[in-house]
């Protein structure tokens, strides 16, 4: 894996100064919308870095199909997206909505349905672009190397985490990500396993490249706890957990409840804030109720507030079944917070020793409940804790992509 270093590529970028930027058409599912204004915002902050650095032509496609609005609580995405505006300008960006044509639970058919809808589309660009580049494994990995085998480009896909640790187990998206990860002009995936995974369903090892994702540096810092605290209404003496993410069962919401639970039991100094939104957020609004006002569920918030709850924080818990190498965590110790996770993905990559936290096994509530009682109860420098990881921030993580973006065009067009 990585026989051509990032390293390589970036200097290989560099000597090419004197050419065009490359234009580059990135198409996902998961881009922040007009329904939706807080999804991925990782993708949106990538993308944002990239079109600093290249020509980019951003398309947040939107699945569709007759009757949607009626049926919406059937589909994966279940949301209706008839609202949704053709075109949007989002943090300067102009981002366009292309729909494609979905059935509902025929997963099987969602890359083909999706080629076959944008094909319309690209045709008329393809001498206008160089490369593609797809931001999630299926069905816009898949979908974005068919389009580019059939107009000649070279296609750049990049994995984050649940694409592969959940979507691509389904035996319908593991087989054709098997066909299709073979002609990959270029593979990123944010963690060591994710990239692994990618060669064993076939992607050229050569071509599989690791780049985190990137911070925000001058949002997620070092900051007063004193002073969040008090922005935000919180007892100086408490131990604050935090939680951000979706709220349901893969990401360890329930194991969380029930470690909270135990160490409530044990001193009213201990706080649960839980960021987010998600099926599971009615059992959390169970679990407040019976904690009286030391669970608090914040909603989805923007990254100011996030970083403000991060640094009123001691610790933040993601206790996932499985991951990539989650933004939040980077953020975390980007603020000095310590973490208390899983080891799965690529989280024992970063947090790597007890100055940055601790690592629990997946699904085991005592091991949880015993880790943030250590990491609770043990005061720490959070400047110690920022200075110990190495972290990109995003126009970094946009020159390592658009480097493997620049092998994939000079390499040749399509992988036939």
């Amino acid at each position: 894996m990585e026989q051509l270093s990032i390293a390589t590529l970036l200097d290989s970028a560099k000597a090419k100064t004197s050419r065009d930027k490359v234009r580059v058409l990135a198409l996902t599912t998961i881009f922040p919308h007009a329904e939706n204004p807080r999804a991925a915002p990782y993708i949106r902050q990538q993308a944002v870095a990239l079109s600093r650095h290249c020509r980019l032509d951003m398309l947040g496609v939107l699945p569709w199909f007759p009757a949607a609005r009626a049926v919406k609580r059937f589909t994966y995405w279940g949301t209706d997206f008839s609202t949704v505006p053709r075109e949007e300008v989002i943090d300067g960006l102009a981002v366009r909505h292309p729909r494609f044509f979905h059935l509902p639970r025929l997963t099987a058919l969602s890359a083909a349905t999706y080629a076959a809808s944008l094909l319309p589309t690209l045709a008329p660009l393809r001498r206008e672009l160089d490369a593609v580049y797809a931001t999630w494994a299926y069905p816009d990995g898949v979908a974005a190397l068919t389009l580019g085998r059939l107009l000649g480009l070279p296609v750049v896909v990049q994995v984050i985490g649940s694409d592969v640790n959940r979507v691509a187990k389904l035996p319908s998206a593991r087989r054709q990500l098997r066909w299709s990860l073979p002609r990959a002009g270029g593979v990123v995936a944010v963690s060591r396993p994710l990239a692994e995974e990618m060669v064993a369903l076939g992607a050229p090892a050569e071509r599989v490249h690791v780049i985190p994702t990137g911070l925000d540096r001058g949002v997620f810092r070092v900051r007063s706890r004193s002073a969040a605290r008090r922005a935000l209404g919180q007892p100086e003496d408490a131990r604050l957990i935090l939680f951000v993410g979706r709220l349901y069962q893969a990401k360890g919401v329930g194991e969380l409840l029930d470690a909270f639970d135990a160490l409530a039991a044990r001193s009213n100094r201990y706080r649960l804030v839980v960021i987010g939104d998600g099926p599971a957020r009615a059992a959390c609004e169970e679990r407040a109720r019976r904690h009286a006002g030391r669970l608090l569920l914040a909603g989805e918030l923007g990254a100011e507030a996030i970083a403000e709850w991060l640094a009123a924080c001691d610790v933040l818990s993601l206790p996932s079944h499985d991951e990539g190498t989650p933004n939040v965590v980077l953020e975390a110790l980007g603020c000095g917070r310590k973490v208390v996770a899983t080891n799965v993905g690529g989280i024992p990559a970063v947090v790597t020793g007890p100055l940055q936290g601790q690592l629990v096994p997946p699904r085991r509530v005592p091991e949880l409940c015993a880790a943030l009682e250590h990491v609770l109860d043990e005061p720490y420098d959070p400047e110690q804790v920022a200075a110990s990881v190495e972290l990109f921030d995003w126009d970094e993580n946009a020159r390592r992509v658009l480097a493997v973006l620049d092998a994939a065009v000079a390499s040749g067009a399509s992988r036939s």
